[in-house]
C-alpha cells in the first residue's frame, strides 16, 4: 500500500510539471502587444457652462381683495384664460357692528352739517338779493353825490371855495370805492357759503358711501363692486390659493393681504437660474443660451441672456449670481411656470477645426503631446499646442495634420 501511494505520488508531479510546462511554453508564444490609434477629425468646438434654474413668467400678478370677509363664490379655476376686468370671486362681507354704528353716526352727522350749510346759504342769498350787506355803504355813497352836486353848484355860485368843492369830490370817490368793496365782499360771501354746502353735501355722500360699503360691499353712486374680486391684467390663472368658505383679509398698510389668484401672462416667460462665480466673468448679455428642461425630453429651447446679477449670494460655501434670460416662444410645446430647466450658456466656439480627444493628449506641466504613430509597431512622442476645449474634444493649433494618427491612451473609452 505503501508503494502504491509513491506511485500516485509521482504520477500527479508529473502531470503537474507537464502543465507548469506547457503554460510557460504559451507565455512564450504570446502575441506581442498591440496599440489603439485613432485618426484626428474636423469638427465643432462649443465652450459651454451651464446654469440651473426655473421657467418663470415675466409679469406674475397676485390678485388679492380690497374687502374682508369670507369668499361666497369662485368663478375661476386653475388653468382658464382671464381677461382684465373678469371676475374671479366674490367676497361676502362680515362688518363689525362697531364699523356699522360709527358710519351710521358719522352719516347723521354730516347730514346735520349739510342741512346746516344749506339754511345759511339761504340766509345769505336773501341778504344778496335785498343787498342788505352793502346798504350802509350805498347810503353813504348817495349821501357824498349829492353833496358833490350841491358843492359843485355853490362852488360856480362863489358860495364855496375850489378847496371845499374838491374835498367834497374827493369824499365822494372814497365812497364809491368803499362801495364797489362791499359789493365784492358781498358776492364772495355768497361763493363761500355755496362752497359750505358743496363740501357739507361731499361729506354726506362720502358717508353714505361708506356706510353702505360696510353693508353690501358696493357703492350705488359710482357703480363700484369692491367685493367682486376681478383680474388686473390679461393672462392665465396658474392658482386658486383659497377655497369658497375661507376668510380673507384685505390687502392695506399693515397686511399684504390673502391672495385671491395668481394671474401671469405665459406668452411672456423667462428662465431664471444661477451660475458659479468662477463663470460669471466670461457671460455678457445677449449672449444665446439652450435650455434644456427636465419634464420635455427630446427637445431643446433657445433663450437670450438678458440679466447677469451685479451682486452674489453665498450658497453652500460658494457664491452664486442670478442671471435671466428671455425664451423664445414655442408653437409646439406649452412650457408651465415652475419647469426645472438648466442652461447651456455658449461662451466661445470653434466650427471646422481640427480636434482631437482630450483623453489622447498628455499633460507635462504647460506642455502638450502626443504618442503619434509611425509605422504599424513605432510611435514617436510630439509636442502639440492645443486651443479651445469643451472637455472632450480640443482644437489642435498646430503639431498634427488630418493624415496623421495619434495613440489611445489606455484606460480611457
Amino acid at each position: 500500500m505503501k508503494k502504491g501511494c509513491i506511485i500516485a505520488g509521482v504520477a500527479v508531479f508529473a502531470v503537474l510539471s507537464i502543465a507548469l510546462a506547457y503554460y510557460f511554453y504559451s507565455q512564450g508564444k504570446k502575441d506581442p502587444v498591440k496599440y489603439e490609434y485613432v485618426s484626428l477629425l474636423k469638427d465643432n468646438v462649443i465652450q459651454k457652462t451651464v446654469a440651473t434654474g426655473s421657467i418663470k413668467p415675466r409679469r406674475e400678478v397676485q390678485i388679492k381683495p380690497q374687502v374682508s370677509g369670507i369668499v361666497d363664490e369662485i368663478f375661476v379655476e386653475a388653468g382658464e384664460i382671464v381677461a382684465k376686468g373678469q371676475r374671479l370671486a366674490k367676497i361676502k362681507l362680515i362688518p363689525s357692528p362697531v364699523n356699522i354704528n360709527n358710519a351710521e353716526s358719522n352719516v347723521e352727522l354730516a347730514r346735520i352739517r349739510h342741512r346746516e350749510a344749506q339754511r345759511e346759504l339761504t340766509r345769505q342769498q336773501e341778504v344778496f338779493d335785498k343787498s342788505l350787506d352793502i346798504a350802509a355803504a350805498q347810503v353813504s355813497f348817495d349821501n357824498a353825490k349829492r353833496e358833490a352836486e350841491r358843492g359843485e353848484q355853490l362852488f360856480k355860485e362863489g358860495v364855496i371855495s375850489e378847496q371845499e368843492n374838491n374835498t367834497l369830490r374827493l369824499d365822494l370817490s372814497v365812497r364809491e370805492a368803499e362801495l364797489g368793496n362791499a359789493r365784492i365782499v358781498a358776492g364772495n360771501n355768497l361763493k363761500q357759503f355755496t362752497s359750505d354746502v358743496e363740501v357739507a353735501k361731499q361729506e354726506l355722500d362720502a358717508a353714505i358711501t361708506n356706510l353702505q360699503l360696510l353693508r353690501e360691499g358696493a357703492s350705488r353712486k359710482y357703480g363700484q363692486v369692491s367685493n367682486e374680486i376681478v383680474s388686473t391684467v390679461d393672462g392665465m390663472v396658474l392658482d386658486v390659493p383659497v377655497e369658497e368658505g375661507s376668510s380673507v383679509i384685505e390687502r392695506n398698510n399693515f397686511n399684504e393681504g390673502t391672495s385671491i389668484a395668481v394671474v401671469a401672462d405665459m406668452k411672456s416667460l423667462i428662465f431664471e437660474g444661477k451660475i458659479d462665480e468662477s463663470e460669471v466673468g466670461k457671460l455678457r448679455e445677449n449672449m444665446p443660451l439652450e435650455l434644456t428642461i427636465g419634464a420635455i425630453e427630446d427637445h431643446k429651447f433657445e433663450a437670450i441672456l438678458e440679466h447677469i446679477a451685479p451682486q452674489g449670494v453665498l450658497e453652500e460655501g460658494t457664491v452664486k449670481f442670478e442671471v435671466k434670460a428671455d425664451i423664445k416662444p414655442s408653437e409646439e410645446v406649452f412650457l408651465r411656470a415652475g419647469y426645472s430647466a438648466s442652461a447651456d450658456i455658449i461662451l466661445d466656439r470653434r466650427d471646422s477645426v481640427l480636434t482631437i480627444f482630450e483623453r489622447d493628449i498628455i499633460f507635462s506641466g504647460d506642455t502638450t503631446f502626443v504618442e503619434l504613430q509611425l509605422n504599424e509597431d513605432e510611435i514617436e512622442k510630439r509636442e502639440i499646442k492645443i486651443g479651445l476645449t469643451d472637455g472632450i474634444r480640443a482644437e489642435v493649433l498646430n503639431g498634427l495634420d488630418k493624415e496623421q494618427k495619434v495613440r489611445k491612451q489606455k484606460g480611457d473609452e
